[in-house]
């Protein structure tokens, strides 16, 4: 092995030229390796920023950034984070946040996560054992089957989503939905078949439907076909005015009205008697004082089963045909000097109430941070630098003395905090719209999430009431329950002028881009009862401070009792 070696030195030694030569190709090499990583070695499927380098605690760098994140620098927002505060140098969750200001590391019905005896928001309400058949079923709705996992509560959220009034189940793993029972009552010692998800609640029997009346269907809407059913309501003093178009229609049926209406470009389909008659809502016709179903029913003409309602109480649908009135929007005409705040624990619908505050107002809002997904689904106000003067409000969920006082007046949205965890849970893992994992929920991620996340939902509404100069409190519970009172009043705080025809828009586009699908549910409580303790406690709290300020406490549905 020597003499190789002393050959091949005593050849450099003859040769230095070629020595230096061997070397200079040999650190060439090394270096295009070099820079070939420096381009492409963090381009993973992690969701992290390619400009920036990864360091061993998961934090960002800047001094570190490749020679295109130099050329592109002055294109990119300063970074900001969000997070509790005693989470924010120390947590990946933070740089996760802060990276370009998005916090996308991952308003269709958001994940519940409640069992079937929840009393919450009165979700269904039992009423009997039906006879079914195949021929002839008693719910001609949607229907699905899992013979493994079934359970009420998923046949009554999936039924809910789909906007039916009923869900029934059968033979423990079906489940069927519909807007009307067409068949006859059966004993209820028929209906005898456990849920085959769980072995607590029974499912129906042997072409027996174990049948409930979905309490949520008029939020949720019903949906026949293409259209949104929106409810029964009393004929409006001027027709002529409240319902401009209308016509005579040979075998009436709701499908033909909706076509009619459609065909106009309206939004409305009524059906009043013989006639079908289209138009917007408006002042005079709102559709906020509904009526008893049992006043529209009538047989339609053209099909067995449909109501089409009479000459005094109109059955109203919703077609596809979008409401134009409140979509324009645009930055405002002068810059403003005063900053409004409008700020929320993540996960407690501020997304959502910036799109119904953009579509009321016909303005922009802003961010103290940057999220391209937010910006690409028409927040246009998201790459305006916070501070612009450009938008009606920033949104923000930062806490704090020092970020809070740089606002002048906010608008402090309050979820109650078991909503608002899983649903922040939800988009850390799942993006906007998407959902955590079982692996998530059922890990170590999740009590780790609540251990340190639901004391900061406490102390971020806490700080606001303390150091916010005007605070208008809203709570999202209140706002999806009676949005046409809470966005006026909202509107009025914004200092602008409400219009009744925008707000009566926005009730019809309310959910925007941003609500989750309803078709993947967590079956099962994620919450121990010493996290509930905690949160229980967290919400007296906050309850007696809002009190103690002369203002409304937390909505009774997430009390403590």
């Amino acid at each position: 092995m020597a003499r190789p070696l002393l050959k091949l030195q005593r050849y450099f030694r003859r040769k230095p030229v070629r020595f230096f030569s061997f070397i200079i190709l040999y650190l060439t090499a090394g270096s295009l390796v070099f820079l070939h990583a420096g381009f492409t070695g963090q381009t993973t499927g992690s969701g992290r920023d390619p400009l920036a380098p990864e360091m061993p605690n998961g934090a960002s760098d800047g001094r570190g950034f490749s020679l295109i994140g130099r050329v592109f620098r002055e294109t990119r927002r300063p970074t900001r984070r969000y997070g509790p505060p005693w989470l924010k140098s120390t947590t990946q969750d933070a740089t996760e946040r802060g990276r370009g200001g998005d916090y996308t590391s991952g308003w269709n019905r958001a994940l519940k996560g409640r069992n079937t005896k929840d009393p919450e928001e009165g979700r269904a309400k039992y009423i009997g054992c039906y006879i079914d058949d195949t021929l002839k079923r008693a719910l001609r709705g949607a229907s699905f089957f899992d013979y493994r996992k079934m359970t009420v509560f998923r046949c009554q959220d999936n039924c809910a989503e789909r906007g039916y009034l009923y869900a029934g189940l059968e033979f423990g793993a079906e489940c069927y939905c519909g807007h009307k029972i067409q068949t006859a009552n059966a004993s209820e010692s028929e209906c005898n078949m456990e849920c085959k998800g769980e072995k607590s609640n029974l499912c129906g029997g042997a072409n027996r439907l174990s049948i409930y009346r979905l309490e949520l269907s008029q939020e949720s809407a019903r949906r026949y076909g293409s259209a949104i059913f929106k409810g029964c309501f009393r004929k409006p003093d001027n027709i002529t005015m409240a319902l401009p178009v209308s016509t005579i229609i040979a075998n009436m049926s709701v499908d033909k009205c909706v076509d009619f209406c459609t065909e106009k470009e309206l939004s409305l389909a009524v059906l009043a008697g013989e006639y079908c008659r289209c138009g917007f809502p408006t002042p005079r016709f709102t559709l906020h004082e509904r009526e008893d179903e049992e006043l529209c029913l009538r047989r339609c003409p053209g099909e067995e089963f449909e109501s089409c309602g009479t000459e005094d109480y109109f059955l109203v649908y919703q077609t596809q045909v979008q409401d134009n009135r409140c979509m324009d929007r645009r930055f405002l005409p002068a810059r403003s000097k005063q900053l409004m705040a409008l700020a929320s624990f993540p996960g407690a619908g501020n997304t959502w109430a910036r799109h119904l505050i953009e579509l009321a107002t016909g303005f922009y809002t802003g961010s103290y941070y940057f999220d391209g997904s937010l910006y690409n689904k028409g927040f246009k106000g998201e790459r305006d630098h916070w501070r612009s003067g450009r938008t009606i409000c920033i949104k923000t969920h930062e806490s704090g003395k020092k970020e809070i006082e740089a606002f002048d007046s906010s608008i402090l949205m309050i979820r109650n905090p078991y909503k608002a965890l899983m649903a922040e849970f939800n988009r850390k893992y799942g993006g906007h719209i998407g959902f955590a994992s079982q692996a998530h929920w059922r890990g170590k991620e999740w009590p780790e999430f609540v251990k340190n996340y639901a004391p900061w939902w406490a102390s971020h509404t806490l700080d606001w009431l303390k150091y916010g100069k005007n605070v208008h409190v809203v709570h999202f519970e209140e706002l999806k329950r009676d949005l046409f009172t809470q966005l006026k009043n909202m509107v009025l705080f914004l200092g602008l002028e409400v219009s009744e025809d925008r707000l009566l828009c926005v009730e019809g586009q309310k959910d925007g881009n941003f609500k989750r699908s309803g078709l993947r549910k967590l079956e099962y409580d994620p919450y121990t009862p010493e996290m509930r303790a905690t949160i229980d406690n967290l919400i007296k709290t906050v309850d007696s401070e809002l009190k103690r300020r002369k203002l409304s406490g937390v909505p009774e549905e997430y009390r403590p009792r």
